[in-house]
């Protein structure tokens, strides 16, 4: 595996645009980004128009004054656009900064004056009217500039180029190039400062783990951009190993996508895995001869698969795998539109070992990545010999440890230089010797793997002083098919309870299938047989934890739990103390 001090060199002195113009040098040709057009067909743009369109975008905010030091502010969806003007912006040695699209008004102020930003660069009106909303707080903003009006369109993406090039961009290694906002979880936002070096030093550890060539393969771009693993799947990791972006400006048409472009390789967070595998299990709704066949296949499948990526399968386990794949899994592929991916990973939050299990066993690549912002998306990862139930191993090049306490430390040079303009702050997260402390609790086997036990301050306390994590509650929680989301409680409490909600998805189907006759999703969700089946399935997924752990009561809600919403942080992180405040009288009727 590459050693730190090999990654070091490797990176020497340089920016995204050394690797960027070298891809455009050598291939200009290939095809760099794709979107779809309303009648179906498809706009591409090749390396060498990407190169253009960042010279055109660049000599434009270069006229408007933009320079090296400034922060201009994105706010738009998946979208070819987006990546020639975040390129363009850090070509100048400024900061380009992606805002959440859902932010509301308030928000956005609070983004953009943290940042000082000098410029915001918009999709459309509706995201121009939020900033123009505040501007009257932005006292640093000098112009909206509004991608939907076509002088503006002209004026960034018309005119005449600057040449791109590695020795002409306006930035160094130690220039930030871009800031990611955390989701504010535990407090306000906090600006986290990713640098050109860090970009290209994870850039090479995870090539170095994925050993691949990845130039041309083919990846949809689908989650915010303002999410570091996004972020770096998707645009850093794009432009500098020259893969293909098919953009998709809905999360809602993934699947879509999917089916349509066939990826090579694929992130998503835990829900979006949780949707896949609902949508095949509510594919098979109808025929649950079928759905049993598939679930045995399965069964029969994950010691093989966990034996062939220890390279201990035998050639009867060979036949056996391929047999099921012929019959069963091919299929399951095909009707996901996953039979062409070679690397798939989640992240972002912990992923049911068993949902792990059941991807990889039909054949779908699937490990989990373990990181946040201020570690460049990655802290540990294991692509090939994948262990369900753990985050892999340190990341090629850093050192990870364990604090006396049990808290995740990480050492290299994917860590974060500070939180912007908050040195109390990073001082709090950087020790002095330049460990970051996640603030996340683990534990490593015997073989180096990493497993994530929960964060710090979120472990339940139960009354009679058992800890518990409430992710792996969670979690465990969500794989019940009827399930959406999932909070545990139980802090002071005698055991503990769960709040869930429907997942709207399968549930109709599921109604459907039983001849449920109901008006809406929050009458279902009231429907004994439904929370009937919850329960049934709720002595299943809570088998594997002790008595003291396994959630006792739980209730459904009746509405869903959008993203960036009064439950859910933009990244789909649970807002505990803002759930706990909402649904107090329904957290008290369970301990009644």
């Amino acid at each position: 595996m590459t050693t730190s001090a090999e990654l070091d060199a490797l990176v020497e002195g340089q920016t995204v645009f050394t690797r960027f113009c070298q891809v455009a040098d050598e291939h200009p040709g290939a095809v760099a980004l794709r979107r779809r057009l309303p009648d179906g067909s498809w706009e591409e743009w090749t390396f060498a128009d990407l190169r253009a369109r960042v010279g055109s975008v660049a000599a434009a905010l270069a006229a408007r004054g933009v320079a090296a030091g400034d922060r201009v502010v994105l706010m738009m969806r998946n979208i070819p656009e987006f990546h020639a003007i975040d390129l363009a912006v850090a070509y100048l040695g400024a900061t380009p900064i992606s805002v959440y699209n859902s932010s509301s008004p308030d928000q956005v102020a609070y983004l953009a004056a943290n940042a000082r930003a000098v410029l915001a660069i918009v999709e459309d009106a509706g995201f121009g009217d939020r900033v123009a909303a505040v501007a009257d707080q932005l006292p640093d903003l000098r112009a909206v500039l509004d991608l939907s009006v076509p002088e503006v369109r002209a004026e960034l993406l018309d005119r005449t180029p600057l040449e791109v090039t590695a020795d002409g961009a306006r930035c160094t290694p130690d220039t930030a190039a871009t800031v990611i906002y955390t989701s504010g979880t535990t407090g306000p936002p906090k600006g986290v400062i990713i640098t050109h070096r860090n970009l290209l030093w994870t850039t090479e550890a995870i090539l170095s783990q994925l050993d691949i060539e990845p130039l041309g393969m083919d990846v949809v771009s689908y989650l915010p951009m303002a999410h570091i693993a996004e972020r770096m799947a998707t645009h850093y990791l794009a432009v500098m190993g020259g893969l293909r972006v098919t953009t998709c400006p809905d999360t809602g048409l993934l699947h879509e996508y999917l089916l349509e472009v066939r990826p090579q390789l694929l992130f998503g967070v835990p829900r979006v895995w949780e949707k896949l595998y609902n949508g095949v299990q509510a594919a098979l709704v109808d025929d649950p001869d079928r759905r049993t066949a598939l679930a045995e296949a399965v069964a029969a499948a994950a010691p093989i698969v966990d034996r062939r990526a220890a390279g201990e399968a035998t050639e009867e386990d060979e036949a056996t795998w391929a047999f099921l794949d012929e019959v069963a899994f091919s299929q399951v592929r095909t009707l996901l539109g996953l039979d062409r991916v070679q690397y798939a990973f989640s992240g972002a939050a912990p992923m049911p070992a068993e949902l792990v299990s059941w991807f990889r066993a039909v054949g779908v690549p699937l490990s989990e990545i373990y990181g946040m912002s201020e570690t460049t998306a990655f802290v540990t990862w294991e692509p090939h010999r994948v262990k369900a139930g753990t985050v892999g191993r340190p990341l090629a090049g850093s050192e990870v440890f364990l604090a006396d306490d049990g808290e995740v430390c990480v050492r290299g040079g994917n860590v974060f230089t500070g939180y912007l303009d908050d040195p109390e702050k990073t001082a709090d997260a950087l020790d002095e010797t330049g460990a970051l402390h996640t603030g996340d609790i683990g534990a490593f086997d015997d073989e180096g793997y990493l497993r994530i036990i929960d964060r710090k301050k979120e472990l339940i306390i139960t009354a009679g002083g058992k800890n518990i994590s409430p992710a792996n509650l969670e979690a465990a929680l969500r794989t019940i098919p009827l399930v959406g989301q999932a909070v545990a409680i139980g802090d002071q409490r005698p055991y503990v309870a769960a709040l869930v909600t429907l997942d709207p998805d399968v549930a109709p189907a599921w109604a459907k299938e039983r001849g449920i006759s109901y008006g809406s999703l929050e009458e279902l969700a009231k429907h004994p047989e439904v929370v009937a089946e919850i329960e049934l399935e709720l002595g299943r997924v809570m088998s594997q934890f002790n008595n003291a752990e396994r959630v006792k009561r739980f209730t459904v809600l009746p509405n869903d739990w959008q993203p960036d919403s009064v439950e859910l942080t933009p990244t789909a992180k649970l807002r505990r103390k803002e759930i706990h405040a909402k649904y107090r009288e329904e957290i008290e009727r369970l301990y009644s």
